[in-house]
């Protein structure tokens, strides 16, 4: 047979079933087009075949245990190709691509036993829902579907190795040049199959557990997405243990590397829905929440003088000075990226497809308002966002929230994405500071999208539909990782929070403070510095004389920036052109709003102001200040610069690898080259401290004058936010009776202090609820099981199915209840776990054995050459990755403190590596082959 009649022949199935989709209005019926008979197959697929092909899959696993005795292809059995009802039969030929051959079967095809059944009981799969040409072994799709998931996805390099492999044991492919597309058909249809299958044992174990016991709790849809956030038999447990923390914590972040390409060829059209589950907010629904916004948030105007807007606790004029800025563009790129809900075991809840060019709210708006309709009507919810504080702002001001609904709300700011706000908006918004967020950081979408990294070329040329699925098929993945990693995850917490707490209550002893004295402080250093300008002065016009010498030192420093960016150019030290002219008209754009701002207060000042103006200059100690403080600001923005680099990559990411790793070493490059400059800063800075030391020792100081802090050259590029380069100590016209919170170093270690034992404490009472969370959830859901397996006793194929959902949770059970055995519950929970002790104490034997095995196979082959050293996993980032930076940098603070004195309860111990961060990435070990 040609490769033309073989490619007719998938297709002539589809046209009896095309009236529905396409109407004529010729007499005589027209030939169809590619996309009809595309769309056709489509729907004969979802609506027809593969509902019918669920049951009979789930029995064909019972009947080969897994696949692991697989039926013969070629094998006839006793009622293929009879009909009863004396339906038209038709004989077809199917090629059969299997795991070490490739055969020629034929099948006896009739309405009343289709084709895709018939091979489906021969372990195949087929390309086309009627009259396949060719049909793959399950056994292959399995390995391949997951396969793919654990690598970037390539089915191109696959079947192009698969015809390869094939024509090297002799096997010729007479439909040469077309395996990948009607193997990509097959896989993807297979890849439906498994998942609705997968969904249809589910349902029948939620459908056991609806007893009405969950009134008024968290949705079964949030139940399935985390056990430890919403798995509890009452949510109101923790309200009674600590009303003043939120009952759970999520966060939200886009991502503008997840994008899609818009077809070069200006076509418009987009691939049919898929018949599965999505984690995916419906489109209609994030627009109708976009119109909402648009139509509410109509322009007012600002307020003359600097003040707190309404609910707020930072003024006006920190709020305004954030800049909005484009991440992708909507002239290449039809969808330009993600942004995902996630809880704080990062579990994805919802994601939204980004469409517009950069952060629009009405995306995060429409992800909480699908949560809040999930949550009882008096749950509370922490919320960490790179942009919390305006979106407070905005939900207050736009009302785009009722009173009810934002009073359950408790906004605060990713930990890696703080060191981009202002002292203030840290001060009040920063999870490390902000009541109620223990030891959260609020980056688990970070490393969802360093997850979901190598899909980035394959998802750039796909379809609309197609990428959703795929990155739905992802998200599953990483939940049966990390479902596996709860147990882990708790432990390493609870080691990592004792050990912090130990650390932070022996300091604050030595110290030997009052705890009022510092909490009294440290809300009158709150108060201070998140307070308004104030609108009077009774020394104005020496306040403007100061900001008039401040601008002048400002523009000064803008001046010099720009010399520098020019002596780059010059010296062709410019890795990317683009990203050096945004640069550039960045600065210059805010040399003429500094320029422009000095020239009207220039203007503003009377005769004697004048005056004192020049005297004022004459003044070494208020010169060697101002000096200082600009010194200073240019060190924050370049570090802030410096950590903006990492963001590069976002911009212009490139599909290939090469270019992908030449764009990384520029960015390296540029961070590196950045540094001596910003040592050097530090130095003088340092310098212009040592002057105003001198001064204040010789009395030529107002009085009052404070010493400013020095500002140490060890982890100065960490920019956490109890450094001291955030405050201007010393700097400020504050000098008259300086508080104990700006003066005192003793009562200033002791806030920071305090406020991580505080955290520890919240952290430490949030991880023993999930505790007692986790075990209720396995004693609801094992009796969910055992109920289903009681109501399908008949059915062998699903007692089969629930047999082995039930052993999955067995081997769960075993590693949670030994990792968490050091954990007190917050309230009883009792001693059952649900499964009995001797399926406990089997599965243990079953993982120590297994655990002894790939021991011993580590050291048969140690002093060996290291061919171990094997592929990373993926999900498991390399030191050389640029997203291994980004978590290095956000964890910076979980990770301050001693490996080796890291607490062990037990030395036997599986795949216990500590990631105390997240339950997905937990490291495996390597088997040398």
């Amino acid at each position: 047979m040609s490769r033309t009649e073989l490619e007719h022949k998938d297709d002539e199935a589809t046209i009896p079933f095309s009236d529905s989709l396409h109407f004529s209005d010729h007499p005589v019926p027209r030939r169809l087009t590619s996309s009809q008979k595309r769309a056709n197959q489509w729907r004969r697929w979802s609506e027809d075949i593969i509902p019918r092909m669920i049951v009979p899959y789930l029995s064909y696993i019972e009947e080969t245990l897994s696949l692991r005795h697989a039926n013969v292809p070629g094998e006839h059995h006793s009622n293929d190709g009879e009909c009863g009802t004396g339906c038209r039969t038709r004989s077809i030929k199917v090629a059969c691509v299997l795991f070490d051959a490739f055969e020629e079967i034929t099948i006896i095809a009739c309405p009343c036993f289709p084709t895709p059944l018939q091979l489906l009981r021969r372990g195949l799969f087929p390309c086309a829902p009627m009259v396949p040409s060719l049909a793959v072994d399950l056994r292959v799709l399995e390995f391949v579907r997951l396969l793919f998931v654990r690598q970037s996805p390539n089915q191109t390099a696959w079947c192009d190795a698969l015809e390869t492999f094939l024509d090297g044991m002799r096997y010729k492919l007479t439909l040469k040049n077309s395996l990948r597309r009607r193997f990509s058909n097959a896989f993807h249809w297979y890849r439906v199959l498994t998942v609705l299958a997968r969904d249809h044992i589910s349902t029948l174990i939620t459908d056991a557990r609806k007893d009405g016991s969950h009134v008024d709790q968290p949705s079964e849809y949030l139940r399935s997405r985390c056990p430890l956030c919403f798995g509890g038999n009452d949510w109101r447990n923790e309200v009674r243990g600590s009303p003043s923390m939120p009952n759970i914590i999520v966060c939200i972040d886009a991502c503008f590397t997840q994008k899609c390409s818009t077809n070069p060829r200006g076509a418009t059209g987009s691939d049919p829905p898929n018949p599965t589950s999505s984690f995916f907010l419906p489109t209609a629904d994030v627009n109708c929440n976009g119109r909402f916004c648009s139509k509410v948030s109509a322009s007012r105007a600002e307020p003359d003088e600097d003040c707190y807007e309404e609910g707020m606790r930072v003024p006006v004029s920190v709020l305004n000075g954030y800049e909005k800025r484009e991440k992708a563009s909507t002239r290449f790129f039809t969808d330009t990226g993600l942004m995902a809900l996630l809880c704080r075991h990062d579990r994805v809840l919802w994601v939204v497809n980004l469409t517009s060019a950069g952060e629009k709210q009405h995306y995060a708006l429409a992800l909480l308002d699908r949560l809040f309709k999930h949550l009882p009507a008096q749950m509370t919810i922490g919320l960490l966002y790179d942009i919390g504080c305006q979106l407070e702002r905005s939900c207050r001001k736009w009302k785009f929230m009722d009173d009810n609904t934002l009073s359950r709300i408790v906004f605060a700011v990713a930990v890696f994405h703080a060191y981009g706000h202002q002292w203030p908006c840290q001060i009040v918004y920063h999870p490390r500071k902000r009541e109620g967020f223990g030891l959260s950081d609020g980056e688990g979408c970070e490393r969802l999208w360093s997850f979901l990294k190598p899909l980035i070329p394959s998802l750039r040329v796909s379809g609309f539909n197609q990428r959703l699925f795929v990155l739905d098929t992802q998200i599953r993945h990483l939940d049966s990782k990390s479902l596996q990693g709860f147990g882990h995850w708790l432990h390493r917490r609870w080691i990592h929070c004792q050990t912090k707490k130990n650390g932070a209550l022996d300091s604050l002893h030595d110290l030997q403070v009052d705890e009022d004295m510092l909490r009294v402080e440290w809300k009158a250093q709150v108060d201070h510095q998140t307070k308004p300008a104030p609108r009077q002065s009774r020394n104005k016009a020496a306040e403007v004389i100061t900001t008039v010498l401040a601008l002048e030192k400002t523009l000064e420093a803008q001046e010099a920036s720009i010399r520098e960016l020019k002596m780059q150019l010059h010296s062709g030290r410019v890795p990317d052109i683009v990203e050096f002219n945004l640069q550039l008209a960045d600065i210059r754009s805010r040399r003429v709003k500094t320029a422009d701002t000095l020239r009207r207060r220039r203007a503003a000042l009377g005769t004697e102001d004048k005056v004192n103006l020049q005297k004022m200059k004459k003044d070494i100690y208020l010169t060697v200040r101002l000096n200082a403080l600009a010194v200073k600001t240019r060190i924050r923005d370049r570090l802030r610069q410096r950590k903006f680099e990492l963001e590069r990559l976002e911009r212009s990411y490139r599909a290939t690898i090469n270019a992908e790793h030449k764009l990384h070493a520029n960015t390296q490059q540029s961070i590196k080259r950045r540094e001596p400059g910003i040592l050097k800063l530090v130095s003088t800075y340092n310098g212009l401290c040592s002057q105003l030391q001198s001064l204040i020792r010789q009395r030529r100081a107002p009085p009052y004058a404070i010493m400013p802090h020095i500002i140490p050259r060890d982890g100065i590029f960490l920019l956490d936010v109890d450094d001291d380069i955030w405050q201007d100590v010393g700097l400020d016209d504050d000098t008259m009776a300086p508080p104990a919170w700006l003066s005192d170093d003793v009562v200033r270690n002791g806030i920071r202090l305090q406020l991580e034992v505080d955290q520890c404490v919240e952290e430490e009472a949030r991880l023993m609820r999930e505790r007692a969370v986790i075990q209720e959830w396995m004693l609801a859901e094992w009796g969910a099981i055992r109920g289903a397996s009681n109501n399908a006793v008949t059915d062998a194929v699903m007692s089969f199915h629930l047999r082995s959902r039930a052993d999955e949770l067995v081997n769960i059970c075993v590693v949670w209840k030994k990792k968490v055995q050091c954990i007190p519950c917050a309230w009883p929970v009792g001693e059952s776990w649900g499964p009995s002790d001797e399926a406990l104490l089997q599965a243990a034997r079953d993982q120590a054995q297994s655990s002894f095995r790939d021991e011993v196979d580590a050291e048969s082959v140690e002093g060996e050459e290291g061919d171990c050293e094997g592929d990373l996993e993926y999900g498991e980032i390399g030191d050389e990755e640029l997203m291994d930076a980004i978590e290095d940098i956000a964890l910076a603070d979980e990770y301050r403190y001693d490996y080796s004195n890291e607490l062990v309860d037990d030395t036997d111990d599986i795949d216990d590596h500590y990631m105390p961060s997240s339950p997905i990435k937990l490291s495996n070990k390597r088997r040398c082959i």
